[in-house]
């Protein structure tokens, strides 16, 4: 079982990482820490204090500003290029001391799972954006929050059983990405011709804007008798 413990806790932080980085490093490092379990020599940096306190003042910056409509969207962008890579290394880091053909390819296989996590939570976060109320913000982030911390310790107690959800989920995330892009792009596209940027289509018409007319001036013919 050990070959699946090592698979689980790989694959399970790097999903983890699209989703919310810091907490997947404090947590671990926490967890580490407090002898709950035995990190590979690897990941042995996460239980620093000074690496712990970094991703937990960082998690409390990204809990304020996941919430927010808008700037949710904004921290995403700026996270593909931070969580992804980020991913890639846990996930080769916790695969321990072995060949460089196996590390490569645990690090492959992370960051591609690190990027569709993270496309999945960005792109969601911008549908959910499209409704002015926050609530639905609020929800989805501690809803976010809250599956990377189970799902973290799943990964690390029950790591068949988190195999197996982790297949559903690649399955249901395959299935998803492709129609939150078409939903996603109908949104611009319409904003765009709305906004004048782009043509509209035929599928996303743009409603000409009523304009006051002078009515024709009907002639009146006289009669001659």
């Amino acid at each position: 079982m050990e070959a699946v413990n090592i698979i689980a806790l790989s694959m399970g932080a790097a999903w983890a990482s699209g989703i919310n980085l810091y907490a997947t490093i404090f947590m671990l490092g926490y967890m580490g820490t407090t002898g709950n379990i035995v990190l590979p020599d690897e990941l042995q940096l996460l239980t620093d204090p000074m690496v712990m306190a970094a991703a937990g003042f960082m998690y409390c910056v990204e809990f304020f500003a996941d919430k927010i409509p808008g700037v949710d969207s904004g921290w995403d962008t700026m996270h593909t290029f931070i969580r992804i890579p980020a991913g890639a290394m846990l996930a080769a880091g916790a695969v321990g001391d072995v060949s460089p053909a196996v590390e490569l390819t645990a690090a492959l296989l992370g960051g591609t799972l690190a990027a569709g996590s993270h496309a999945t939570k960005a792109g969601s976060r911008l549908l959910i954006n499209t409704s002015p109320e926050p609530v639905t913000n609020w929800a989805a982030s501690i809803s976010e929050d809250l599956l990377v911390i189970a799902g973290l310790w799943t990964a690390l107690h029950h790591p068949v059983l988190f195999l197996i959800a982790l297949v559903v989920f690649v399955v249901l995330m395959i299935w998803l990405l492709p129609r939150l892009w078409r939903l996603l792009k109908a949104i611009f596209q319409k904003v765009g011709a709305w906004l004048g940027l782009t043509k509209p289509t035929e599928s996303n018409p743009v409603e000409p804007i009523p304009t006051e007319t002078t009515p024709p001036v009907k002639k009146i013919e006289h009669d001659p008798h």
